[in-house]
């Protein structure tokens, strides 16, 4: 099933669980998220972002499109952090089902301005748009989903008047977290208290991002107090490509279809516990 952000938050909200937002960068991560997702009966977001859709081209969209319609669960496909206007209308003619537009660094006038203008250009073509309000910061500078040095917090007030001048589907929040993996020391923590001031101003899904490397237990509590969409990159991709570094010491192995499964494998254990702590499991029969 094929839906665009709206539609398959706005039941997430209703039964209070969260989707993970899978980033990924090639058609095998792509095969192994919808296989796990299939297999626990979980709805999914293919969550690709414009330097990752640089890289595939826009022809894999088509392809996940496809895969999407025939899937019993719903999947949405969404443009991750771009702050390019021009991008964002190729992300919607390629196929994309949903829109990031990440002015969070822009003043909050500029942001309102420019989440407006991307708003009236998807939802006519039935394209959902999320923005974003306050930073998200960064662990790792070439990491290209961007971050800050010092994270700005949302402030709930702002969210409300956001929200209701842009006319935005989904919003996502800062309370704390990083992009990327956090260094040894590192120890993050979220700001609950935020989250529950906005989620009881803000009628609309919320999301976070950096959701990777955090503990369990805040990432769990932020599910039960508000969050609906939890993006997931450097968990996967690390689960992914660890076990590849592994399986490529036999220097014999060459064949994709022989590499790969394994590396899929073990990102697929990981996407289930993401599954597991969103209280994603088995909520596909809910559409």
């Amino acid at each position: 099933m094929l839906m665009n952000m709206k539609e398959i938050l706005s039941v997430a909200k209703e039964n209070k669980f969260a989707i993970p937002a899978f980033n990924i960068s090639d058609y095998s991560m792509f095969l192994g998220i919808m296989d796990i997702c299939e297999e626990t009966d979980s709805p999914v977001i293919i969550e690709i972002h414009p330097d990752e859709l640089s890289f595939t081209g826009p022809e894999m969209v088509t392809a996940i499109r496809e895969r999407a319609y025939k899937s019993p669960v719903p999947v949405c496909i969404h443009l991750d952090h771009c702050g390019d206007f021009g991008k964002i209308i190729y992300a919607i003619q390629a196929g994309f089902t949903s829109v990031m537009f990440d002015g969070a660094e822009l003043s909050f006038e500029d942001n309102i301005e420019n989440t407006k203008k991307v708003v009236e250009a998807a939802h006519p073509a039935n394209v959902s748009v999320e923005a974003e309000l306050g930073t998200i910061g960064s662990t790792d500078p070439a990491d290209f989903e961007g971050g800050t040095a010092k994270i700005i917090y949302t402030d709930p007030e702002d969210a409300a008047k956001f929200v209701a001048a842009t006319g935005v589907d989904t919003l996502a929040i800062a309370i704390g977290t990083c992009h990327g993996l956090y260094p040894a020391g590192m120890n993050p923590e979220l700001k609950l208290d935020i989250l529950k001031e906005i989620e009881a101003k803000v009628d609309i899904p919320l999301v976070l991002h950096g959701g990777s490397n955090n503990p369990d237990k805040e990432i769990g509590e932020a599910v039960t107090l508000g969050i609906n969409k939890i993006n997931i990159s450097s968990d996967i991709k690390v689960a992914y490509f660890q076990k590849m570094r592994e399986v490529l010491k036999d220097e014999s192995l060459r064949e994709p279809n022989v590499i790969e499964p394994v590396c899929m494998e073990a990102m697929k254990a990981c996407a289930k516990q993401k599954l597991e702590l969103f209280q994603t499991i088995g909520k596909a029969s809910l559409y």
